[in-house]
């Protein structure tokens, strides 16, 4: 079944800082080529130029250069995020790079917080969702900004018009870690930038729902897929990125990805949801989820087999060859397999 509408999203990275942002990215793309999803614009909250860079070059390699892609200003950076300046300038022998992008010193990214305002001010009331897969510091100085050129609305006021809900990449939902918690077991999106973390999700004006690290912390995505089913291209910047990144053939976990499925197709059954409450942020860091029927948040479950089906999934989607819009023609809903063998037909609903 074909959706009757794409799902307009905006996609908030901290690409560079891990393998799994690219990864989703490519899922996204591909969810967009066969007519699920519109991108309307990235941010990127990991203040690394060459991260804004990368975004663009991931755009542009799938055939979609022109979406706008939005850098923060004066936030965390973490890791010098290897692979985003390998694979972004790499250059064939004529001196060329391999992949184009639009962004450069000479046409820097927009400004995060404008370029959000700019796209939500834009969009039909209640028609976007947003996808956070890395620190809150965008959306939080989102909604503490004033009216501008864009709209007479504060940033709440605009977020609450126009932001169907959140699918967000933050916490850790699992039994162990909500009644021990500890400085170790912090969740990474959250421990990097704490006060964002807490004023966001304080004062998000719709539902949010959390995409926990327990869900995808053994949802690995198989290297050998990293060198099989990347090869319709010579160089393919995911791929190269992946192997960069991990230096050695390794797995890696697919948390950002699941945040993009449920944004995409939040009613197929991938999941299953905790009850209504709230997400609580405290001073050190600690995701806490306290029951509540009033309260503006989720978090996603999942047991064995609907990892399974996830993780087929993916494999099939992030390598799919779709640097050229595809025909609209049906959901992808997993791959064929003969021994474990990836195969390229797909399954259809």
């Amino acid at each position: 079944m074909i959706n009757p509408q794409p799902v307009s999203l905006i996609i908030d990275t901290d690409v560079g800082n891990d393998i799994d942002d690219a990864l989703a990215i490519a899922l996204c793309h591909t969810l967009q080529s066969f007519g699920e999803c519109n991108i309307l614009g990235m941010t990127v909250c990991n203040d690394d130029f060459y991260s804004a860079v990368y975004t663009s070059v991931l755009n542009s390699f799938y055939g979609r250069p022109d979406i706008p892609v939005g850098l923060v200003n004066q936030g965390v950076k973490d890791k010098n995020g290897k692979f985003l300046r390998y694979v972004s300038d790499l250059r064939d022998k004529n001196g060329n790079f391999v992949f184009p992008r639009k962004i450069s010193n000479q046409n820097p990214p927009y400004d995060s917080v404008k370029l959000l305002r700019k796209l939500l001010s834009s969009q039909p009331d209640k028609s976007v969702v947003i996808v956070m897969i890395g620190f809150s510091t965008n959306m939080a100085r989102l909604l503490a900004t004033e009216p501008d050129e864009f709209s007479s609305l504060t940033g709440t006021e605009l977020f609450k018009q126009k932001v169907s809900f959140v699918s967000a990449m933050a916490g850790d939902f699992s039994d162990e870690v909500q009644k021990n918690p500890t400085m170790q077991n912090r969740e990474y999106n959250i421990r990097l930038d704490i006060k964002s973390a807490k004023y966001f999700f304080e004062n998000c004006p719709v539902e949010v729902v959390f995409n926990g690290f327990e869900i995808a912390n053994k949802m690995l995505y198989p290297y050998k897929s990293i060198e099989q089913d990347y090869s319709w291209i010579p160089v393919h910047p995911v791929a190269e990125a992946y192997k960069v990144f991990t230096g050695k053939p390794r797995d890696r976990a697919t948390w950002d990805l699941l945040s993009i499925l449920y944004a995409v197709r939040p009613d197929d059954g991938y999941f299953s949801f905790s009850e209504k409450g709230t997400a609580k942020v405290t001073d050190e860091g600690y995701v806490i989820f306290e029951k509540n029927e009033k309260g503006f948040h989720r978090h996603l479950k999942a047991d064995d087999e609907q990892k399974k089906r996830m993780l087929s999934l993916f494999i099939q989607l992030c390598s799919w060859q779709n640097s050229k819009p595809t025909q609209k023609c049906g959901k992808i809903v997993g791959i064929n397999s003969e021994k474990s063998k990836v195969v390229r037909t797909a399954a259809f609903e």
